[in-house]
């Protein structure tokens, strides 16, 4: 059996927030640098999903919003492959339409 680790380093300041975020996996040669993580993971024994949701101080907001907006659009292809569900899958992503229009995220040609 393959095993893979993923490991994440979380630098706080004196007020416990993140100053960074380092992050490796046992597939990688070396560490690497980001600004923020959501992580959800399935509790199966209580039927309930977990939440790690960590930002640094130079994340800025608009990086912030364009992260939300490739997030929402990964999930909604991953929920189509997890589930088979093609219309719903496009209903979140007319909703990642909406959204990128409302944060004023796509481009003027």
């Amino acid at each position: 059996m393959k095993k893979s680790e993923i490991k994440f380093t979380v630098t706080l300041d004196e007020n416990n927030i993140p100053l960074s975020i380092d992050w490796a996996a046992s597939s990688m040669n070396e560490k690497s640098v980001c600004k923020s993580i959501l992580i959800s993971l399935w509790d199966a024994k209580e039927s309930n999903t977990l939440k790690i949701d960590l930002w640094t101080k130079e994340m800025l907001a608009d990086e912030m919003k364009v992260f939300f907006h490739q997030t929402l659009l990964s999930m909604a292809d991953t929920f189509k492959r997890a589930t088979g569900e093609e219309k719903i899958s496009e209903d979140l992503k007319d909703f990642c339409a909406h959204f990128a229009d409302k944060m004023n995220l796509l481009k003027k040609k």
